[in-house]
């Protein structure tokens, strides 16, 4: 009993460390094809319309509630306080710090990082990425380099839309039907966001990013490696919920991280 019990747990570190080891050189090799000539423009234009011009709409809907219920919740929170006039601030901070980042990437995870799995998971499943590599072409470029670019060039720009448009969420909230004054609003804004409050939220975005088309990517293309995957349209599906667990989580991990390093 006790020799099977490590037998598995050494089985359970070994593919820990094999996972963790692809996934890294994967990133690596990825990164190093993005910096590297020559550049696909145009496919990485294709994929930020995919990825951030048809992600606005659910952007703009969630950020506008997210805002909406700032401003409800953080008005009665402050008015027991005497502080309604800090509302703007409150809600600015809030966005801008941590839930404009996250909420953003989480979005995008359920919208386009599933996408973006099952697809490279159904071209290795279909043989796809093995033509390629049968026909010299370099998979890394071909498919998963627009991807990175896009993600990493979009994500930055539907979190400042998030948080615009959820700044005006608590807005409409807090001044027109909370009856707060609009100059109290916007001058507790101004004169508690500093720049280190956008700064960060800054940071968060473009790492996020790269955790959201790494996983997502990664788990597609070494489908055929997965544990929860294997060929067919079940494994595809496994794989794909799998990367959009890791994905989420590792957002949420470095979102502390990140917060606990630059506080």
């Amino acid at each position: 009993m006790l020799a099977r019990f490590f037998g598995k747990l050494g089985h359970e570190i070994l593919y820990f460390l094999e996972t963790t080891g692809r996934m890294g050189v994967f990133l690596f090799t990825c990164l190093l094809c993005l910096v590297t000539p020559p550049y696909r423009i145009r496919a990485i234009i294709r994929q930020t319309y995919f990825i951030g011009a048809r992600s606005s709409f659910v952007i703009i809907f969630t950020g506008l509630f997210t805002g909406m219920v700032l401003g409800l919740q953080g008005y009665y929170t402050l008015r027991k306080f005497g502080a309604e006039g800090l509302l703007g601030s409150a809600v600015a901070v809030s966005l801008l710090r941590e839930l404009g980042p996250v909420l953003t990437a989480l979005m995008v995870i359920g919208r386009a990082g599933s996408a973006m799995c099952a697809e490279i998971g159904i071209m290795r499943n279909s043989e796809q990425i093995d033509a390629l590599e049968t026909m010299a072409i370099d998979p890394y470029r071909f498919v998963m380099v627009p991807k990175f670019g896009a993600t990493i060039l979009s994500l930055p720009f539907l979190t400042f839309i998030f948080n615009m448009v959820g700044i005006m969420g608590g807005y409409l909230v807090g001044v027109s039907l909370l009856g707060l004054t609009s100059g109290a609003y916007f001058q507790g804004m101004y004169q508690n966001v500093v720049w280190d409050d956008i700064e960060m939220g800054l940071v968060k975005s473009f790492v996020f990013a790269l955790i959201v088309v790494w996983v997502a990517a990664s788990k597609g293309y070494h489908l055929h490696l997965e544990r929860s995957g294997g060929f067919g349209a079940e494994g595809v599906s496994r794989t794909t919920t799998s990367a959009v667990v890791m994905s989420s989580v590792l957002v949420l991990v470095w979102d502390y991280l990140i917060s606990a390093m630059m506080l």
